[in-house]
């Protein structure tokens, strides 16, 4: 039966051609659209962590729940104990801490609300891969009173390399504290909300400002995105006992997880539509195959042959049509994706920044197997019904085909 199978399929040449042209376009279409919208995951993911979140944090336990409305009653006291417990684990390639502070940005004219970091700049700069300095250069450690701002600030207070930049923000205690910084330079990441209010300065230098040693945060940084949940478990077995709470990347970048439930379900709706346009492609040729063959199958029906083996041996044909146009599909999909990434894409920025990116088409192993499943799916399900209607064909009629 296999053997007559493969030979029916090539009998008409023009038919098979149609139908596997057919299957061939489906499953590339599938690995170069879900090609690209996995290298945008894997780019706004890795612009997510290397901006600013890293992979991991950790927290003083009540910190995300409670920390934006009394962020001093929340702050790690001893954070060089917690530095110290994080840095044996393997896997991990910096360990850095931060104190966040809210406050007012003055230049001697007009003042801006924004959001401070205290920051240790050499780990930083390990960190913050895909932060752009746009004027002027990074934060180092020597810079005592330094500050490194957004690009939205520089632009909003007329600041630049060499500018004074005053900041006024309340301590733990209610008094009101205040600083003169030297503006070293001007950075852009990836989120543009950010980067309208950020000001960056030594943890040293926040840590005089709001009158603390503790901090509110301790980033981790990994050699490996993969290994995030591993080494995230075993932090939160490590840290929970003792008061702390860790956070992946992934639960803090609220805007990474919508985009990706979004692109999600667009693709989902995209396989859906490339399955029934393959499935009426196919229909359209089996039907006009199974119509020529009906003869055929009249005069296999007298010679003895069940219904049941004729209904098999169309379903095997097209089983067997799905299966080469899968295979030539993947084919075609990887070298196309191979030229369109070498070439490279140029896309705008994405909502919420001012970065563009080049995309490239990822092959990834679970891409190519629902590319290849759909399209052997897409030429089975189209079978069912003119292999049906081919195994219940009146003999009788069917010979007067041969006519």
């Amino acid at each position: 039966m296999f053997k007559l199978a493969f030979r029916n399929i090539f009998r008409n040449r023009v038919r098979t051609g149609l139908t596997l042209a057919a299957i061939i376009t489906g499953v590339t279409a599938i690995i170069i659209s879900r090609g690209f919208v996995e290298d945008v995951f894997v780019q706004l993911r890795e612009s997510t962590i290397h901006s600013r979140i890293g992979h991991i944090q950790i927290f003083r336990e009540g910190y995300i729940e409670y920390g934006k409305r009394e962020p001093s009653r929340y702050m790690i006291e001893k954070p060089r104990a917690v530095v110290s417990a994080v840095q044996s684990i393997p896997n991990i390639q910096a360990v850095m801490a931060r104190v966040n502070f809210s406050g007012l940005a003055n230049n001697s004219r007009a003042d801006l609300p924004i959001i401070g970091e205290g920051i240790e700049p050499a780990k930083e700069e390990q960190l913050g891969t895909a932060t752009a300095i746009v004027a002027g250069r990074p934060l180092e450690d020597s810079d005592a009173f330094g500050a490194l701002i957004g690009e939205g600030v520089a632009t909003a207070l007329h600041l630049r390399p060499g500018s004074f930049v005053t900041l006024m923000v309340n301590t733990a205690e209610g008094a009101l504290n205040t600083f003169e910084y030297e503006v070293v330079g001007v950075f852009r990441t990836f989120s543009k909300d950010y980067d309208d209010r950020a000001v960056r300065i030594p943890l040293s230098a926040a840590q005089e400002l709001m009158f603390t040693q503790s901090v509110h945060s301790i980033v981790v940084l990994l050699d490996d995105t993969r290994t995030t949940d591993r080494i995230a478990g075993v932090l939160k077995a490590r840290l929970g006992p003792l008061g702390y709470e860790v956070k992946t990347w992934y639960e803090l970048a609220d805007f990474y997880q919508k985009t990706e439930a979004l692109y999600r379900r667009q693709f989902a709706a995209l396989q859906f539509i490339i399955l029934v346009m393959l499935i009426l492609s196919v229909v359209s040729t089996i039907n006009m195959v199974v119509y020529e063959r009906t003869g055929e199958f009249g005069t296999m029906l007298a010679l003895g042959m069940r219904q049941r083996q004729i209904f098999g041996l169309v379903m095997l044909e097209n089983a067997l049509l799905g299966f080469l146009g899968s295979l030539f599909g993947i084919i075609v999909g990887i070298m196309l994706a191979t030229i369109i990434s070498e070439i490279g894409l140029p896309m705008p920025p994405p909502p919420g920044s001012s970065i563009g990116y080049t995309a490239t088409i990822r092959m990834v192993p679970s891409v190519l197997a629902i590319a290849a499943l759909i399209g052997a799916l897409a030429a089975v399900i189209a079978a069912v019904l003119p292999a049906r209607r081919a195994s219940r064909v009146r003999v009788v009629e069917a010979l007067r085909h041969n006519l």
